[in-house]
């Protein structure tokens, strides 16, 4: 199939999921911070009125989790009178926090498969598959797709927060489907945005005069300017262009819909476009492989694209719980690669070292929350984890091990 037209989504931090995506984060951050030790999988749920903080942390760390949710939530945006029916300062903050299982310390603390060559023996978190993925559509090596929606999605939030739009409230999706021609894209074929507003604006409350009048701000505020300096952009003849399709959205955020962690995990990393292992990022700390290692598929997977050794590629890793080598490692280039996909596998094998505590001080993943300021994985919870120019993301700084590929792979040329 060469001629398709492909569609991704993304969400801004306003979205019921997102907003437990970044409380888990934070909480994380904030444990992280205080004890770099910290073993933690926080989840959090959000309704009308309502947070709840459950899951199992073991931590040093003393934090008073009441306030530091309500300051996530006021950062967003729900406060006051655009709260929406969820204001920081009033919802209720229930907190129903357990212990790590023994079970699953003991087999992280040290590893099944440890050896005197292991420089810290930290077994996998839990089993499971990973997929890293990256190609060359965009400068970041993204799909053009979830790169656009996360543009336009990013462009949305600024625009309320800078009160540019005013009458804008959090909760928003972005939406869109870039047309392809021999597999490679050519132009945008329709943008979908969906955003929370309120019920008057500019004394306006005619249902169909209030959506084309944000139609109209959004294409001048939010598109144009998000998409200016492509080589594809949205062209106002061509381009579909949809805005709140059901004619208004006014209730939102958790008023409107229950919110989850872990709930947008393609919206976190490549838009469908690439095969997903199932498990979320958010709320978990660097020892969790559903985290740590699909970050580094995506290191591993970027880096054969940045040494273009393949135009495409996407790694799969596998882990079983307490045992620190991945079960098996697999790469796929979709007939873009320049060398064989058995000695690609071994050139990752030799120049990867993918044992969750080599991940783990690769990126220096417990100390970074530190460095950062106390806010470090909060960030990549909204508007995705790979492809980020607005944050200096250590799995996506590939340019050196890039020429290291390219250097080990002379010989198989």
């Amino acid at each position: 199939m060469s001629d398709f037209i492909f569609t991704s989504e993304s969400v801004t931090e306003g979205h019921p999921d997102k907003i437990c995506d970044q409380i888990s984060d934070a909480v994380l951050d904030a444990l992280l911070t205080e004890d770099p030790e910290s073993r933690v999988a926080c989840e959090t749920v959000v309704n009308t009125g309502l947070c709840l903080l459950t899951g199992e942390i073991t931590s040093r760390a003393k934090l008073d989790y009441i306030k530091l949710v309500r300051k996530v939530i006021k950062e967003i945006g729900y406060e006051g009178s655009k709260a929406g029916g969820f204001d920081s300062n009033s919802c209720a903050v229930l907190v129903a926090l357990d212990e790590q299982s023994p079970d699953i310390s003991q087999g992280v603390n040290e590893a099944d498969d440890v050896n005197e060559d292991l420089e810290n023996n930290t077994g996998a978190g839990d089993q499971g598959i990973m997929f890293g993925y990256a190609c060359n559509e965009t400068p970041e090596l993204m799909p053009l797709p979830i790169s656009l929606a996360h543009r336009l999605a990013i462009q949305l939030a600024k625009v309320r927060h800078e009160k540019v739009l005013d009458y804008l409230l959090p909760d928003g999706k972005t939406q869109v489907s870039i047309d392809y021609k021999k597999g490679i894209p050519v132009s945008i074929n329709t943008i979908l945005i969906s955003t929370q507003h309120t019920a008057e604006i500019d004394g306006i409350t005619n249902e169909e005069e209030i959506r084309q009048k944000i139609k109209e701000d959004l294409w001048i505020n939010v598109v144009i300017p998000a998409t200016e300096d492509l080589e594809i952009k949205p062209n106002s003849e061509k381009t579909r262009f949809l805005v709140n399709p059901t004619g208004k959205f006014v209730v939102g955020g958790p008023q409107g819909d229950a919110g989850l962690t872990g709930r947008k995990i393609i919206v976190d990393t490549y838009g469908g476009y690439a095969r997903h292992g199932g498990g979320a990022f958010s709320g978990k700390d660097p020892t969790k492989v559903d985290r740590s290692a699909a970050y580094a598929a995506r290191y591993v997977a970027k880096s054969i694209v940045k040494a273009k050794l393949a135009k495409k590629a996407e790694v799969q890793l596998s882990y079983a719980i307490g045992v620190a080598k991945p079960i098996s490692i697999l790469v796929e280039t979709f007939g873009t690669g320049i060398i064989s996909q058995e000695n690609l596998k071994e050139l990752i094998k030799n120049n990867f070292d993918l044992r969750p505590a080599a991940i783990i001080k690769e990126f220096d993943l417990r100390n970074l929350p530190k460095k950062m300021g106390g806010e470090f994985f909060k960030k990549t919870a909204s508007y995705g984890h790979f492809g980020r120019n607005d944050l200096n993301l250590p799995w996506e700084n590939v340019e050196e091990k890039a020429k290291q590929l390219v250097e080990a792979s002379k010989d198989l040329l």
